[in-house]
Order: C-alpha cells, then sequence, then structure tokens
C-alpha cells in the first residue's frame, strides 16, 4: 500500500500526514505522523527516541517513553495558534527513530547515546529533540550541544534538582546529570536555572552544592506568587542572550496531570503552566531540548504521554521562534 500523501510546505518541508484523509489513529508510528529522516534526506530539527531507564532510583519503565509518546502524539494538529506557527511546515521535521542504548552498562548506554547523537547531529547538521529514556541522557546530550556551542544555559524543568553526586555510590544516575555536567564544563554556570523543585531533599546542603554548581532554583510554589508571567521574567534575565537547552522532565507536573513518571512528586506545576513558561521564551536561542521520564506503565487514559506530546509539540514551535526565524518577531 502507498504512503498517503503529505502536505508540502511553500518552502518545500514535508509535513505530517493530513488527518482529514488518513484519521488520527492510522498512519505511522513516527512522532505526530510525520516523515522519517530517511524519507526527507535532511532536516532542521530530528526527534529521537533514547528508550533508557537503567539510570533510576525508583520506578523503572521510561525505555517505553518514546513509543508512548509518539503515540499520544497524534493528536497533534499541524497550526500552533500560541505562536502563530507550522511547527512541522515552517522548518523540516523528521523522526530519526529511536538509538540501539545498552540496557545493562550505564556508562557504554552514555557512551553510546553521545556516539549515536553526535552522528546524527553530523549527518544532518539539525538541531536534536529527544525524547526519553530516564534523565541521565541529558549528560551524553549536553556533551554533544556544548561541542558545538560551548557551554549552554540549562534551563532545566523537574520536581528535583538532579545535582546528586551518588547513589549507592554510583556517579552517572538520572540524579546525577547536572552535577557531572557543571563539572565537566558543559553548562553557563551564570544563566541555568531549575524550574518547579519541590518536595523533600537528602539535606540543606543539597541547595548549597546545587548554586555553587550554577543553578538558580524556581521552586513550585513561587508559581503562587505572580503566575507564570512572574516565572517567565525571571526565567529569560538567568537565560540572557546564552544559548539554551531545555530539559524537561515530566515530573515537573503535579501527579494529577503527569502520573506515569518514575519519582512523581506532589505540588507540582498544571500542564497549562509549563506550557504557559514554554510560550514565555519565544526567541530565545534554543540549541537542544529534551522530554523525559514518561513512564507509560503507570500513566492513565494517556494523560502523561499527551501533556509530554504537547511539550515536545511547543518546543517544535520554539523552534521556529528562534532568532534569525522568518517568525521570530511574531507576536
Amino acid at each position: 500500500m502507498n504512503e498517503p500523501p503529505r502536505p508540502t510546505s511553500p518552502d518545500g518541508n514535508l509535513g505530517a500526514i493530513d488527518a482529514t484523509v488518513v484519521p488520527r489513529y492510522g498512519g505511522p508510528a513516527t512522532f505526530a505522523r510525520l516523515p522519517r529522516l530517511d524519507e526527507v534526506g535532511r532536516a532542521d530539527v530530528t526527534i529521537l527516541g533514547v528508550p533508557f531507564d537503567s539510570g533510576v532510583s525508583y520506578r523503572p519503565g521510561a525505555r517505553f517513553g518514546p513509543a508512548h509518546v509518539r503515540a499520544s502524539s497524534r493528536l497533534l494538529r499541524p497550526y500552533h495558534p500560541a505562536y502563530d506557527v507550522h511547527p512541522f511546515g515552517d522548518q523540516q521535521v523528521a523522526d530519526a527513530g529511536d538509538l540501539g542504548v545498552d540496557p545493562f552498562d550505564v556508562l557504554a548506554a552514555i557512551a553510546g547515546i553521545e556516539d549515536g547523537a553526535r552522528a546524527l547531529v553530523r549527518e544532518t547538521g539539525a538541531t536534536l529533540l529527544t525524547i526519553g529514556g530516564d534523565h541521565t541522557i541529558a549528560l551524553p546530550l549536553l556533551r554533544v550541544v556544548a561541542a558545538e556551542f560551548g557551554p549552554v544555559a540549562v534551563l532545566h524543568f523537574d520536581a528535583h534538582l538532579d545535582t546528586w553526586d551518588t547513589y549507592f555510590g554510583a556517579p552517572y544516575t538520572h540524579g546525577t546529570p547536572f552535577r557531572r555536567a557543571s563539572e565537566e564544563g558543559l553548562i553557563d554556570r551564570s544563566a541555568s536555572c531549575h524550574v518547579g523543585i519541590r518536595g523533600p531533599l537528602y539535606a540543606a546542603r543539597d541547595l548549597v552544592d546545587d548554586e555553587h554548581l550554577g543553578f538558580l532554583p524556581v521552586r513550585a510554589d513561587d508559581f503562587e506568587s505572580g503566575g507564570v508571567t512572574a516565572i517567565v521574567e525571571r526565567v529569560r534575565a538567568r537565560l540572557g542572550d546564552a544559548p539554551v537547552y531545555v530539559s524537561v522532565d515530566i515530573d515537573v507536573l503535579d501527579p494529577a496531570h503527569a502520573p506515569g513518571t518514575g519519582t512523581p512528586e506532589a505540588g507540582g506545576l498544571t500542564s497549562r503552566e509549563l506550557l504557559g513558561v514554554l510560550r514565555g521564551l519565544a526567541g530565545t536561542r534554543i540549541v537542544g531540548a529534551d522530554v523525559v521520564e514518561v513512564a507509560p506503565a503507570y500513566d492513565h487514559a494517556e494523560i502523561t504521554g499527551i501533556a509530554a506530546a504537547h511539550v515536545v509539540y511547543d518546543l517544535l514551535a520554539l523552534f521556529a521562534r528562534r532568532p534569525g526565524t522568518d517568525h521570530e518577531e511574531r507576536a
């Protein structure tokens, strides 16, 4: 059977399969039913799955996250009214499939992710948007981004700091990627921040260490005073003009909005608050992003998968609004 027709933008970008021709519950299993990378030959943004969760400290299952987010993305449509862009038409977006990652050896997995992501960037020259997997994958992805742009401002959405040193003596887990990244000189210590931090810590020292590693924490409680607008102002002031890497742990959302994750924490953001902060970043220089920690075994009615798919969609819209694009100045 022939592949159903895809809309093509005036710039020649091949988009998602038309849902008025093929219902959204059919068609290919790529993100938003976008073309595979091998179907287009070039891309401005590539979506890469990293099905790895051997770095988790509580509930496993994020290795199934990429497939779950892709399945939940079938609901997406080609026009984003909040940004006034066509995320799939104003740029070429393609799905590069999943990396094959060692499920037993964490160090081998980190090396494999770094090698695979670096090869993909070299092959396409495209911005990488990665679907995890657990948060361990952020370290090798930051190595790839920093090799091209130098130290980057990390905008980290999460319930947790992820700047701990070790867990059971292991230095590479989903709770340590940003400590290792800071130690390796991959992040801009004057411009990085967490958003959505909450819940108990191991010790007061955790916050002191986090500050020394270069992060400004924006707590979930901070949304109570000034709301999304005030948070966006704080975040943009912190990021400045630096190249930005956005890392979204889906547990930044309250368990009511994202039950399908490995380490849920009460008192989190709503999905509207998370999307609101992202939409306030239009025009920033985002050079890469990931969405991680979706564990479908704990999801209900695709609540978490749908939230994560919309985060990916908003990130794609942000890529279309980066400096130098035709849409940068749009309201």
